[in-house]
């Protein structure tokens, strides 16, 4: 079992709550993430579904850009909650998200019955990088 501090868990429990919020009406998965900027602000997201399932936002994504469009640009630590028996790290898309903002955060990712953490490296070996002149 994955040990947490009262910070992660806090994180989590943000996560979890964010995940009641969900629009997932296809996948039936309500997904919640918490992710906490360097200077100690909070921002949650969930999953947001589309019929047109290419508009669909993820609950990291989502997390990450209300963030950004508040004028946050680091962050120090991300938990992802999913209301499922099943286990889910960060899609492809939110890893490549995530590692533009934070290419060394360690990500907690839990369901009702376990708690992961992995550091998005390890995620995401391979992530594109914006090239510096």
């Amino acid at each position: 079992m994955v040990k947490l501090n009262l910070s992660e868990k806090e994180l989590l429990e943000a996560a979890k709550k964010a995940a009641e919020n969900s629009y997932s009406p296809y996948s039936h998965y309500k997904v919640g993430c918490a992710v906490k900027t360097k200077d100690g602000h909070i921002f949650t997201g969930c999953n947001v579904e589309n019929a047109s399932y290419s508009l669909t936002i993820c609950a990291e994504r989502n997390a990450i850009f209300k963030a950004i469009s508040e004028g946050h640009r680091t962050f120090s630590e991300m938990a992802v909650y999913v209301d499922s028996e099943e286990s889910f790290p960060p899609c492809g898309a939110c890893r490549q998200v995530i590692y533009e903002f934070a290419p060394e955060i360690e990500i907690i990712y839990a369901n009702r019955k376990a708690i992961h953490k992995a550091f998005i490296t390890e995620l995401f070996p391979s992530a594109f990088t914006l090239k510096k002149d």
